[in-house]
């Protein structure tokens, strides 16, 4: 017990030390340019609640080059990105904008509110994406054949939310000089790792403050083995009474073949190396699945996992890419350029799938990940942040559950309070940053659900499942229905319905202008895409 209150007790003084560093001035100026952005996915579906089985439709353009509307899996889930921009209020009316216009173009459909699907009868329903005729359309086309094959359908047709978030050079170059190093790319990358790794660690907290998955249609197991005890409500709802977020669950996003990976986040050298070798070590369950042989194409490749993005994580570093440039290669040229969190549920309580104080939130949560103190992460801390992720998804609002901190037990409630000790702390600077006091009131709301879990999306929504006995399914129609009036209410703020038809025909002239220079077949083109030789450091 001693070792331990002597590492929290230096883990204060170094928070505490860096917290007084940000508040001057030129610190808090730099906080002001924290730039975020958010992808949003969500299904088609008809007004009876089924999938949509109609193609994306042509109003919103085309799905390979329209920069803010696109797919993701399926022909039916959308997918809506906003561009980085410093204020959280703007990234909230781009993506009120995106919705009126979608809202407004897809005839009698609707957008399902709920990560978790509406009902399939059958993953054959579910329509793969469909990317025009280019090489790198049919590579994102047969990308998502693998992943039906490898992994079926229904897991693909799940619905989340996307936190981008990056700090500013200027906030680097303090960073830096603070902690008397030198400024540069690699820097950079180093620091934002060492957020990564905290984040890792507690990431658990944002299912049980965020997620808004603890029951699913029954059509979602369809002939799936499982051995979680659920309860049943309404005709065919499934759903476990303390659940938070069973998109985050092993019936969601997983993978049995990435489980053995052992991805380093402590530098981004053995992040990119490990990455690569997942990439190209075959496997043995995945090779059965023709990868080009005769011309037949049912994935890209037998390995591991075909391309980057195949990698199930709760987080990732990212560096925008060039035009055919592995992600991969983007960073070892570039570095580290902002961090995407991937835990987040669709907030079923917003009709963007995501709320005003969710940003501010998480703005304080992911710079006090980077003020913790971030030593390295071995195999066993990485599978004690597994299980205590595995642990909230599925207990979460348990009042008897317990996690596991540095080897030690420790309630939820008492881990929290520790933490948001730190977030409020990291909330005042960047309250003084933007002359506001939205950050500490953020703080202040979640802390609330901690208090009491009643109050947290997914104890919000088995409630109402439970009080009027009532299936996954008609609670998403109801919202989506309510949802579609009040998208259509929406007022236009940076991007009208004008522009929003502009940029859907421009999107095709693009699709068509990469249609007309494919100058390879499409066999050479996958050899040469997957030949090309690995950058260098620094190249």
């Amino acid at each position: 017990m001693t070792s331990r209150n002597t590492i929290l007790t230096a883990d204060n003084t170094c928070f505490d030390a860096r917290v007084k560093a940000l508040k001057s001035p030129e610190f808090l100026a730099s906080l002001k340019d924290i730039k975020r952005g958010v992808e949003r996915e969500a299904l088609r579906i008809n007004p009876n609640g089924t999938l949509a089985q109609t193609p994306h439709p042509k109003p919103l353009g085309s799905a390979l080059t329209h920069e803010s509307i696109t797919t993701d899996f399926s022909e039916s889930l959308l997918e809506f990105i906003t561009p980085p921009e410093a204020s959280s209020a703007k990234t909230v009316a781009q993506l009120q904008d995106i919705h009126r216009f979608v809202a407004d173009n897809i005839e009698e459909e609707q957008i399902w509110p709920l990560s978790m699907p509406c009902f399939i009868d059958d993953e054959t329903e579910i329509p793969i994406a469909y990317f025009g005729e280019s090489n790198v359309g049919k590579m994102k086309r047969v990308y998502r054949i693998g992943l039906k094959n490898r992994y079926g359908s229904m897991m693909q047709a799940i619905a989340g939310v996307h936190f981008n978030f990056s700090l500013p050079e200027s906030f680097w170059a303090l960073w830096a000089k603070q902690n008397g190093t030198t400024h540069s790319q690699d820097q950079t990358s180093a620091e934002y790792f060492g957020l990564i790794r905290n984040y890792r660690r507690l990431c658990w907290l944002i299912p049980y403050l965020y997620g808004a998955s603890p029951a699913l249609c029954s059509s979602f197991l369809k002939g799936k083995e499982y051995s979680l005890p659920f309860k049943k409500v309404g005709k065919g709802t499934l759903y476990m009474p303390y659940a938070t977020s069973l998109r985050m669950s092993d019936l969601g996003y997983t993978s049995a073949e990435q489980s053995s990976l052992k991805i380093c986040y402590n530098e981004l050298d053995n992040y990119v190396r490990l990455l690569r070798e997942a990439m190209s070590t075959p496997s043995t369950r995945f090779e059965r699945f023709a990868s080009g042989e005769g011309g037949n194409y049912q994935q890209l490749n037998h390995n591991i996992i075909q391309i980057e993005n195949e990698l199930y994580s709760p987080i990732r570093p990212k560096q925008p890419t060039e035009s055919m440039e592995k992600p991969t290669d983007a960073l070892v040229r570039r570095g580290i350029s902002y961090i995407e969190v991937r835990a987040l549920d669709v907030n079923p309580f917003s009709a963007i799938g995501i709320s005003d104080s969710q940003f501010d939130f998480l703005d304080v949560f992911l710079l006090s990940c980077l003020l913790m103190p971030s030593d390295a992460l071995d195999e066993q801390q990485l599978n004690e942040a597994k299980e205590n992720m595995d642990r909230v998804v599925l207990e979460g609002r348990n009042p008897e559950l317990m996690l596991t901190e540095n080897g030690n037990p420790v309630s939820l409630p008492q881990w929290s309070e520790k933490l948001f000790a730190y977030f409020g702390q990291a909330a005042t600077l960047l309250d003084e940053a933007n002359n506001t006091k939205q950050y500490t009131r953020a703080v202040s709301d979640e802390y609330a659900k901690i208090q009491n879990p009643a109050l947290t999306p997914s104890g919000k929504m088995l409630q109402s499942l439970l009080d009027g006995d009532k299936d996954n399914s008609i609670f998403g129609l109801e919202l989506a229905q309510k949802y579609s009036n009040e998208m259509k209410g929406f007022d236009y703020t940076f991007t009208d319905s004008a522009e929003f038809v502009k940029q859907g025909e421009s999107s095709f002239d693009a699709q068509r202008e990469i249609e007309a220079s494919d100058e390879k077949d499409f066999d050479t083109f996958i050899t040469d895409y997957f030949a090309e030789p690995q950058a260098k450091k620094n190249a």
